[in-house]
C-alpha cells in the first residue's frame, strides 16, 4: 500500500482504519441500488477513486491497486462516493458494465443465499 497519499487531508482524518490501513468499499448500482461486491480501499485507491471517475480497490490477496474492469472489461464508473456515519466504510455508487463479482455474475451476493429461520420475517 502506498505510504504517501495525495487524499485530501480533510477526508484522509475522518477515515476510520483496520490496522493494516484499509476501509471496505461497497459497490453498489447507482440508479437501482444494487449491491454488487465489497472491495477493500486504503488513502491513495480512495483518492484514485475520486479523481479518476473509476473504481479503484487495494487487493490483500496480490498487493496491489487495481482498477476495476482493466483485465475483465467489467469497468466501474463512479457516481458518487460517501462514508457511513463512522467514516469507517465507504459506499460506492458505480454504473457497472457487465459482471461486478470475479465469477462472472452481476453480483457477488445472489449466488449464495442463506435461509432464513421461522422467526425472521
Amino acid at each position: 500500500m502506498s505510504q504517501e497519499s495525495s487524499l485530501d487531508p480533510a477526508v484522509a482524518a475522518r477515515l476510520k482504519r483496520s490496522p493494516d490501513g484499509l476501509v471496505p468499499a461497497i459497490a453498489q448500482q447507482y440508479d437501482t441500488g444494487e449491491v454488487l461486491m465489497l472491495g477493500w480501499m486504503d488513502d491513495e485507491a480512495l483518492h484514485r477513486t475520486l479523481t479518476s471517475g473509476r473504481a479503484t480497490y487495494w487487493s490483500r490477496s496480490r498487493g496491489e491497486y487495481w482498477v476495476k474492469g482493466d483485465t475483465s472489461g467489467h469497468v466501474q464508473w463512479v457516481r458518487s462516493v460517501a462514508l457511513d456515519c463512522d467514516a469507517d466504510t465507504v459506499l460506492v455508487r458505480v454504473d457497472q458494465v457487465g459482471a461486478a463479482c470475479h465469477t462472472g455474475a452481476r453480483t457477488c451476493f445472489d449466488a449464495d443465499v442463506l435461509p432464513l429461520g421461522p422467526t425472521a420475517s
